[in-house]
């Protein structure tokens, strides 16, 4: 597999990154499972094994449990983090009401939750999930700042 560089950053990424939306399973509140569990770790490491060290992720990703199964990856091989870049999204509300929120305080709460479920300290690359025209630029800049 074939590295780049992200944008003018300095991660050396996989061309081809995996989207990790669906390894949690399903989206509502069921726990994870051991065979979804079992099912996330496969292919997981089939795109290891495939040379792809660059991971999309997003806080609502089947409610959250596609980060939580990807983190079991740490359980076998703590080592790996250091060779994975994670990539989350934030800023989708499915609680009602239904909304986009990139408020400073949803932005810091996403992460620190993701940073749990991802069982990680860092993330590697952060986004918006989706365009909001009523974004107010400074309070993003704010969250992603600190």
């Amino acid at each position: 597999m074939r590295n780049i560089l992200l944008g003018t950053s300095n991660l050396n990424v996989s061309q081809i990154g995996y989207g990790a939306m669906s390894i949690g399973g399903s989206w509502d509140d069921t726990p994870l499972t051991n065979s979804v569990r079992k099912a996330a770790m496969e292919v997981v490491r089939t795109a290891l094994d495939a040379g792809i060290n660059f991971f999309d992720h997003a806080d609502i990703y089947c409610n959250g449990k596609s980060e939580k199964a990807f983190a079991d990856l740490w359980k076998g091989a703590p080592h790996l983090r250091q060779q994975i870049y994670l990539q989350t999204k934030c800023g989708i509300r499915f609680a009602p009401p239904h909304r986009f929120d990139f408020s400073y305080e949803h932005i810091i709460a996403s992460v620190e939750e993701s940073l749990s479920r991802l069982r990680t300290d860092y993330i590697d690359v952060l986004l918006l999930h989706r365009p909001d025209p009523l974004v107010e630029p400074e309070e993003v800049a704010r969250a992603f700042d600190e």
